[in-house]
C-alpha cells in the first residue's frame, strides 16, 4: 500500500498560519515556540500533551505526536467545545444543540470545534511519563476570536489592566489536599509511603497529629516522588507539611508572577494526581472528603503587587504592616468578598469549611497577622515581603478565576483609593462583620446581584457561571431529597461522587 503524501506546508492540524494570521503570538512568543520545536525533537519525545484548563479549572487534553504537536503552535489544535457544556458530574447541563449552546454564544452553536494554542512558555517535560511533553492552551473561535468562557483569557486581560495602572501580580500558593490509599472495600489514608495502610480503623485512631515529622516521615517514599517530580517540571516544592487530618498534606511554593501562578496551580494539582496514581494512590483536592475524623482543605492565596517604575513591592512600607496601596488593595477585597466568593469556594462542598474556629474564615473582615480573619496581613514596618493572603478559597478553586477575582477587587480599590474598615484586633469569629455565604446557592445569589463582577468580566461569563451553578445545585438538592446524609454527617455522598475523583 502505498504513503499519500501531504501538499507542501500541510500538516493535517488546525488551520494553516492561524497563529500569525491572528496575530495571537508576538516577537517572544514566536522565537520560544521554535527553541520548544527544537527541544521535542533533540529530546526525541514521542507524544506531546497539549492541556486547555476548563470553567472548573480541570485540565482537558489531547495527547499529540512530536510532530504534530510542534504544527500546532502555527496552526491550532480543533479541540471540542463540547466541555464547555460539562458540569461536575461530566453532565451537559444545557440543551443539546441549544441556539448559542444554551449560552447566548452563537460560535457554540451546535457544539462545535474550538481552537487551542499553545503556549510555548508553558512547556515542560513530564518525568513519570515515558518521552512526553506538556504545554498549556489558550481558547478561541475558528475566526480568532478569544473563547469567552477562558479563564486563562479572562486572567491575562485582569493582568494588563493590572499593568495599566503600574503594577504586575504577584502570587504565593499554599494548598492543602489529601493523600490517601484505595482499598477493596474502602478509601483509607495514605500514611506508609508506597505500602497499603493499615486497617482505616486504627488509622483513624492514632488521633490528630499537626506539622509532626515523625507522621511526616511515614509517607516519605510518596512525599519524595512528588517532591523530585515537581521540581523536574520547575515547581519545586518550598515546603511540605502534614495538616490535621490523616493523609492530609500542604505544599507551599515561592512566589511567582502574573499569568505564571495560575498556570502553576493547574501543574501542581494534575502533577501529584498523575503522579499518586502511578502508585495506586489518589490524591483528592476536594475540599471536605466524607471520611471519618476529615477537615476541610482550603487553598490560601498569597498576594502583593510589584512597582512596574522601580521593581519593589507596592505593598512594602517603612513605617506601617502595609503601604497605603496595599491598604486599598485590601479595602478592594473586602469590599467584594461577596460576589468573589463563588471564585473562590465554587462547590457545595467548600460551604462546610466556612465555620468558627476552624481556622477558616466565615465573615468578611481582615486583620494583621491573624489566620482567622478573610484576610490576613502578613507583614510589618520596613518589611520588603509584606503582602495580603486571602483565606477564603478551595483546594479545588478555578486558578485563573480565582485570581483574575482578586485581582480586579483589589485594582478597583486601589483606583478609587479606598480605606478598609478598621482591622481586626482580636477574635475575628465574633466581629462585628457581614457573614460570608453559607452554601453555594447564596454565593451564586451574590454574584447575581452584583453589578462589579459583571462589568469587569462580562455578562457573558457571569451568565453563564450562574447558569451552570445553578444547574449543580438543582441536581444536588434532588440527590440529597432521595438519600439525605446520615444523620451527624454533613457531606453527603453525592458530594463524594460528584468531586472527590473529579478534582
Amino acid at each position: 500500500m502505498g504513503t499519500t503524501i501531504p501538499p507542501h506546508g500541510v500538516s493535517g492540524v488546525g488551520q494553516q498560519g492561524f497563529v500569525a494570521r491572528h496575530g495571537l503570538h508576538g516577537d517572544d512568543q514566536a522565537a520560544a515556540a521554535d527553541e520548544v520545536a527544537a527541544r521535542i525533537r533533540e529530546l526525541g519525545l514521542k507524544t506531546v500533551r497539549l492541556v486547555v484548563v476548563d470553567q472548573h479549572g480541570v485540565p482537558r487534553s489531547k495527547s499529540l505526536s512530536a510532530e504534530v504537536a510542534i504544527a500546532a503552535m502555527s496552526n491550532g489544535l480543533d479541540f471540542s467545545g463540547a466541555i464547555y457544556s460539562l458540569d461536575t458530574g461530566n453532565n451537559v447541563f444545557v440543551p443539546a444543540f441549544a441556539a448559542g449552546g444554551g449560552f447566548g454564544i452563537d460560535e457554540l452553536t451546535g457544539f462545535p470545534d474550538v481552537v487551542l494554542v499553545p503556549d510555548p512558555g508553558t512547556f515542560r517535560v513530564l518525568p513519570w511519563a515515558d518521552r512526553t511533553g506538556w504545554m498549556i492552551c489558550d481558547a478561541y473561535f475558528s475566526s480568532g476570536k478569544p473563547m469567552p468562557l477562558d479563564g486563562r483569557g479572562l486572567m491575562r486581560r485582569a493582568l494588563s489592566e493590572l499593568a495599566g495602572v503600574g503594577y504586575d501580580f504577584l502570587a504565593g500558593l499554599e494548598i492543602e489536599y489529601y493523600i490517601l490509599t484505595l482499598d477493596s472495600e474502602r478509601i483509607t489514608p495514605e500514611n506508609a509511603g508506597f505500602t497499603p495502610a493499615p486497617p482505616a480503623v486504627s488509622v483513624f485512631e492514632r488521633g490528630y497529629q499537626y506539622l509532626s515529622e515523625v507522621r511526616l516521615d511515614s509517607v516519605a517514599a510518596t512525599l519524595e516522588a512528588i517532591r523530585d517530580g515537581l521540581d523536574a517540571v520547575g515547581l519545586p516544592p518550598r515546603s511540605m507539611e502534614d495538616e490535621w487530618g490523616p493523609g492530609q498534606m500542604e505544599f507551599s511554593f515561592s512566589p511567582i508572577g502574573g499569568l505564571a501562578a495560575a498556570d502553576a496551580v493547574v501543574l501542581f494539582r494534575s502533577a501529584v494526581k498523575q503522579m499518586c496514581q502511578r502508585r495506586g494512590l489518589l490524591a483528592t483536592f476536594m475540599c471536605r472528603p466524607a471520611l471519618p475524623n476529615f477537615f476541610s482543605s482550603g487553598w490560601h492565596l498569597h498576594e502583593s503587587l510589584i512597582s512596574r517604575v522601580n521593581g519593589r513591592n507596592a505593598f512594602a512600607s517603612s513605617d506601617q504592616p502595609l503601604s497605603p496601596a496595599g491598604r486599598a488593595f485590601v479595602a478592594g477585597l473586602i469590599e467584594h468578598a461577596m460576589p468573589m466568593t463563588l471564585f473562590a469556594t465554587p462547590t457545595v462542598n467548600g460551604y462546610k469549611r466556612y465555620r468558627p474556629y476552624s481556622f477558616a474564615p466565615d465573615r468578611v473582615c481582615w486583620a494583621v497577622e491573624n489566620r482567622g480573619a478573610l484576610v490576613r496581613v502578613q507583614g510589618a514596618p520596613g518589611d520588603e515581603n509584606s503582602h495580603v493572603e486571602n483565606r477564603m478559597g478551595e483546594p479545588a478553586a478555578n486558578p485563573y478565576l480565582y485570581m483574575a477575582a482578586n485581582i480586579a477587587a483589589g485594582l478597583d480599590g486601589i483606583r478609587r483609593h479606598l480605606e478598609p474598615p478598621p482591622p481586626v484586633e482580636a477574635d475575628p469569629y465574633v466581629a462585628q462583620a457581614p457573614m460570608l455565604p453559607a452554601s453555594l446557592d447564596e454565593a451564586v445569589d451574590a454574584l447575581a446581584r452584583d453589578t462589579f463582577y459583571r462589568k469587569a468580566f462580562g455578562d457573558t461569563l457571569v451568565d453563564y457561571l450562574i447558569q451552570m451553578k445553578r444547574a449543580e445545585l438543582a441536581r444536588y438538592s434532588a440527590a440529597i431529597a432521595e438519600e439525605p446524609p446520615p444523620e451527624g454527617q454533613d457531606v453527603s455522598e453525592w458530594e463524594m461522587r460528584e468531586y472527590f475523583e473529579f478534582y
